[in-house]
């Protein structure tokens, strides 16, 4: 699920194809905007942040590591994890405001990032991503 601008909650049909998508256990990636619509398509909320995270240096920690990798982002949305079932899991989170930066779910072919790996310029620490998509496949 690409990236892009905007209120994810207005990707109606979007949300509507992620949730088929999520229902036949299609794997899934999103990216940015991705991380939010994955999020809306499983049941969960998001919320409009004060300032958003737009920047190439936004250092996001992988869950359950002390591994901090510095990220390029340009969004103005969260995800509300709080609002996901157990299902679901925080996969990255923001080192600045504790914020979502990524979903994973629990069992199923299913993740998600809230900034841009496959960006350049910037940092491609985080490229490794993809490998693990590829393995879901």
């Amino acid at each position: 699920i690409s990236n892009g601008p905007g209120d994810p909650k207005l990707c109606k049909d979007t949300i509507h194809n992620v949730g088929r998508a999520i229902k036949y256990n299609i794997p899934t990636f999103g990216i940015c905007l991705g991380n939010q619509i994955l999020a809306l398509a499983a049941g969960g909320d998001t919320y409009k942040l004060k300032y958003g995270h737009r920047s190439q240096n936004q250092p996001c920690t992988l869950v359950g590591t002390k591994r901090c990798f510095i990220t390029t982002q340009n969004h103005g949305f969260a995800v509300d994890v709080k609002s996901l079932s157990d299902e679901w899991q925080e996969f990255f989170v923001n080192a600045n405001d504790g914020t979502n930066e990524g979903l994973k779910h629990t069992t199923k072919p299913f993740m998600s990032v809230q900034w841009h790996p496959e960006h350049s310029p910037g940092p491609t620490d985080t490229e490794f991503l993809f490998d693990e998509f590829v393995k879901m496949l």
